[in-house]
């Protein structure tokens, strides 16, 4: 079996239930990205051993938050010796907005990466795009690059919608299932 690492940066709760949703389907590893923007030497390891890693991110201002970018900064240093080279990567956001910018922060994701020579893997799901579609249909957000969500500013991070944590569960599943391919 594939080892996966859910690396992620939540600012309000929702980032992470959909990490926590992304890690069920993988059967992954969740690695939070604390409050600083910091992770433990532990935690870089499991990064370093992992097969996949998927990485999450609440849009913010159109990218992804700055806690995330100060973790993108410090991978440089594997980047460095490529130490991530051919690893399996994809990604995941959330924003209040049904837009909201998401599709800038999963291409902030994809470029990096890109940059660590790594293997990107979509959503491999059809949108809710249907005159009958209803907002707690898998995909109704309609992203093929990377797992996207949708959280209303004043709502709790247990309102998020099924659709959407069932979209993040079947995409970690996707991602874990090439994984597991690509490496066996």
């Amino acid at each position: 079996m594939a080892k996966i690492v859910v690396v992620y940066h939540s600012g309000y709760g929702h980032t992470q239930r959909m990490a926590e949703a992304v890690a069920e389907g993988a059967l992954a590893t969740l690695v939070p990205i604390d409050a600083e923007g910091n992770l433990s030497d532990a935690n870089w390891e499991l990064l370093h051993g992992a097969d996949g890693i998927i990485m999450g991110s609440p849009t913010y201002m159109g990218t992804v938050s700055w806690q995330f970018k100060k973790f993108a900064d410090a991978s440089s240093k594997p980047w460095f010796s490529q130490q991530w080279k051919d690893k399996v990567f994809a990604g995941f956001t959330n924003s209040a907005t049904m837009n909201g910018d998401k599709l800038s922060t999963l291409h902030y994701l994809f470029t990096l990466a890109m940059q660590h020579s790594g293997i990107w893997v979509g959503t491999g799901l059809m949108p809710s795009n249907k005159k009958s579609a209803q907002r707690d249909d898998v995909n109704f957000v309609g992203s093929f690059a990377g797992a996207m969500a949708q959280s209303p500013s004043d709502s709790s991070p247990a309102e998020m919608l099924p659709g959407d944590l069932e979209t993040a569960k079947l995409f970690g599943r996707r991602v874990a299932e090439l994984t597991s391919r690509l490496t066996s």
